[in-house]
């Protein structure tokens, strides 16, 4: 699909204002004909998915701009950047960078990478994979995080970055904050994971400003459900970071992290109601608890594999019925075509505080570390070429990423969690190093390889006659 179809639409539609409708619908058509309707091996299934996805994205976001929620410019640079760099296809800068790693190391490049610059948090999530703690949390130099943006522009030809954290908006190294390395980057696109307790009004404004940024603000559910988790008043406090980014015209979403405590709020649509056409926001991801980290000990908190199933079913009905922009990152595989872990073409990696590459922010196991990296003069792209990295690839492909037509069962994506058993044996090298104590506690923990290795099993059952009946023999 070309980008510039619909780079150039969007433009239009913020132009031309009485043809909104009109060239909304003409843009949807394009998207149905190119993936959907267009020859190509992805399964029939996978290819309606995809569009349903992009479909919502598209509504949702115009939603928005009806409303005056996201400023002109934001959607123009929405249209340049994002799009035309990272959605559909790439403009030429990007291309010649990829052929560049291409020629050099046989395969294409990650399109992104997930970078959390610093641990510090004001908040003490319970089941936070970051296990923030704000005495001894770490934090990367401004100059580290500088050059790693600078090289994920520059060597993988990536215009779009995920940062995580602990807290983005309390990073500050050298009197600088992320805010200097968007405005920096105004070439690319930047989405960030945070609690939104921060965002005030000069954050929002300055945001308007670089439009390239989108915030996914975290809610656990409705005010109890949230400051169940993240502290009493923290609702209230989202809420005003709602509003400040409508004012100041920046589009942005919401995370929420399943559990078997807020699963019947998810199954809900009240929840989606209230948030898309009530609070505003463009999209929605979802993440299940990872037992992993301070998570591993709660357990009783990660959806079951029946209700994992439930929640699938609810994601299928919410893209199709109700064109919401929504996915989760372990039942909607079929987006991605699976695991987007271990810096494969099309996906990503990540860097956490302490500078560990790990192949995916719910696996907390690295064998490289960006000091080391660039201290002896290797970039970024090296890490990708570790035992683990090129393990983990290894079995994606196997999995299906090199034959689309038939792949295995991507409603079971996630190396670590669908198939922890592989993971241990075949994917994990043995000089792999825990990022923190709670990871290494899961290594030796025989009771927890059962656990997972059981949940991995039912989840197989429910799952494997879905995949069968309703991708593959469709």
């Amino acid at each position: 699909m070309k980008a510039e179809t619909i780079s150039s639409g969007l433009v239009k539609m913020i132009n031309h204002k009485h043809l909104r409708k009109v060239l909304e619908k003409r843009i949807d058509r394009y998207i149905y004909k190119s993936i959907v309707e267009a020859a190509g091996e992805d399964l029939k299934m996978v290819r309606q998915k995809r569009y349903e996805f992009l479909s919502a994205m598209l509504k949702c976001t115009m939603r928005n701009v009806d409303k005056g929620y996201i400023s002109d410019r934001v959607i123009k640079n929405i249209a340049n950047v994002f799009v035309q760099n990272n959605l559909i296809d790439a403009g030429e800068d990007h291309l010649r960078t990829v052929e560049r790693y291409n020629a050099r190391y046989g395969e294409l490049p990650p399109a992104f990478i997930v970078f959390s610059p610093t641990q510090r948090c004001n908040l003490n999530c319970i089941g936070c994979y970051a296990g923030s703690n704000s005495h001894t949390a770490a934090t990367l130099p401004f100059d580290y995080v500088d050059r790693i943006v600078g090289q994920t522009h520059d060597i993988f030809g990536s215009r779009f970055m995920t940062i995580s954290g602990g807290e983005p908006f309390m990073y500050k190294s050298d009197g600088k904050t992320l805010l200097d390395i968007f405005e920096k980057y105004n070439d690319m696109f930047f989405l960030v994971y945070t609690n939104g307790t921060l965002i005030d009004d000069e954050i929002a404004e300055r945001l308007s400003g670089t439009a390239n940024v989108t915030p996914a603000i975290s809610v656990e559910g409705f005010e109890a459900e949230t400051d169940a988790r993240r502290g009493e008043g923290v609702y209230k406090r989202i809420l005003n970071a709602f509003l400040r980014l409508r004012s100041a015209g920046v589009p942005f979403g919401v995370s929420v992290t399943a559990t078997s405590a807020n699963k019947d709020v998810l199954l809900s649509d009240e929840f989606y109601d209230y948030y898309f056409l009530e609070q505003g926001v463009s999209y929605m991801w979802q993440f299940q608890l990872m037992p992993i980290g301070r998570g591993k000990d709660q357990m009783r908190l990660m959806v079951s594999p029946s209700q994992r199933l439930e929640l699938y079913r609810k994601w299928e009905e919410l893209l199709g019925k109700k064109g919401y922009c929504v996915a989760d990152f372990w039942n909607s595989g079929v987006l991605s075509r699976g695991c987007v872990a271990y810096g494969r073409s099309g996906g990503y990696f990540y860097i956490d505080w302490e500078g560990n590459i790990t192949p995916c922010a719910f696996i907390p196991y690295y064998v490289d570390n960006v000091y080391d990296l660039f201290d002896s003069g290797k970039t970024l792209a090296d890490a990708l070429y570790s035992d683990f990295m090129v393990r983990g690839r290894r079995w994606q492909r196997q999995y299906g990423l090199d034959d689309w037509s038939k792949p295995k069962n991507w409603l079971m994506p996630c190396s670590i969690r669908d198939h922890y058993e592989i993971f241990r044996k075949s994917v994990l090298p043995v000089a792999a190093k825990p990022e923190e104590k709670k990871a290494k506690e899961a290594l030796e923990s025989e009771e927890y390889f059962e656990i997972l290795k059981k949940y991995d099993k039912e989840l197989e059952h429910l799952t494997g006659k879905i995949w069968e009946y309703e991708y593959l023999n469709v």
